[in-house]
């Protein structure tokens, strides 16, 4: 199984270096030189590290097999991939969007909905739980609020906020401002 660490966004100057959306807790541990990864799409790569280095708060990214501007724009929006036989398995503090993706959402007994993705913030995670009318709902990932998840049983339980299901409600259900006389 793969899994997705970074995704390519613009290109960086003229040698062909690009920017970098991060997906991963260790990015000084992945991106390092001479590091292979496996490109959605396909055609794009694969793609190995020559550098990689940071301006500011980016992840700047430099390709053995990228030379110039041209060929990193033709990267923009590929995503990058390591195989998870790479993964060290004692990693116990957190979870990857591969095995929380398909788990039910349940607030006690009851199913409401499925984790259809996660989405890794600079301030928390968030959830995103489709009901099954079809609604997203965005559930912050903390403690508090998802107090277990549970990969081999298939759930993830939910002690939401009172109205954080009802916060994506349709906005035609609110009521209408009273007309003026």
């Amino acid at each position: 199984m793969q899994l997705q660490v970074a995704r390519i966004g613009k290109p960086h100057g003229i040698r062909g270096e690009v920017t970098v959306q991060v997906l991963t807790d260790a990015p000084e541990d992945r991106f390092v030189p001479g590091t292979e990864f496996v490109v959605e799409p396909a055609a794009s790569g694969p793609l190995t590290v020559d550098s990689a280095r940071w301006n500011k708060d980016i992840l700047l990214l430099g390709f053995a097999e990228v030379t110039d501007r041209n060929q990193a724009e033709t990267l923009r929006g590929a995503k990058l991939f390591i195989e998870t036989e790479e993964l060290e398995e004692d990693d116990d503090e957190g979870w990857y969007e591969h095995e929380l993706v398909g788990l039910q959402a349940r607030v006690g007994s009851q199913v409401v909905g499925k984790v259809t993705a996660l989405a890794t913030l600079p301030v928390q995670d968030l959830l995103t739980v489709t009901t099954p009318e079809g609604k997203e709902i965005l559930i912050p990932f903390v403690e508090q609020i998802v107090p277990e998840v549970n990969v081999e049983e298939g759930f993830v339980l939910l002690t939401p906020p009172d109205g954080l299901f009802e916060l994506n409600a349709d906005e035609a259900a609110s009521p209408e401002p009273e007309g003026r006389e």
